[in-house]
């Protein structure tokens, strides 16, 4: 039985997530719900605090889902992040980076994932 929709987002995230923990990444948050916007997943390595953006598209049709974080999607994260720093100021102090991680292949043993560093700046 397919995924539906939000099925995907979760099994996109969760595969997203268990990459960054294996890429030695220390997983703060996931789905951190605010307001003005959502942060997918949050994690930490040292002095780096990556905001993750994570997609996933059945079809690279209409660009991809790298494509699919237009201009009003990076405001939103921006804020949500600009949240998240002012609830937690013990993490002011590190650089933030901005980061999509695109998962595809859900069905397969192994899903894809296409990691984007800098994907834009907050």
């Amino acid at each position: 039985m397919p995924l539906n929709r939000q099925q995907l987002g979760r099994a996109a995230e969760d595969a997203a997530a268990a990459f960054l923990v294996s890429q030695g990444f220390e997983l703060l948050a996931h789905n951190y719900r605010r307001r003005l916007g959502e942060l997918d997943l949050i994690a930490r390595s040292r002095e780096l605090l990556l905001i993750v953006e994570v997609r996933t598209r059945s079809s690279s049709r209409f660009g991809g889902a790298a494509a699919s974080v237009d201009a009003r999607k990076r405001l939103h994260l921006s804020r949500a992040a600009q949240q998240l720093l002012q609830q937690r100021p013990e993490l002011s102090r590190l650089y933030v980076r901005f980061d999509v991680i695109v998962v595809s292949e859900l069905d397969a043993a192994t899903p894809r994932i296409e990691w984007l560093r800098h994907a834009f700046s907050g």
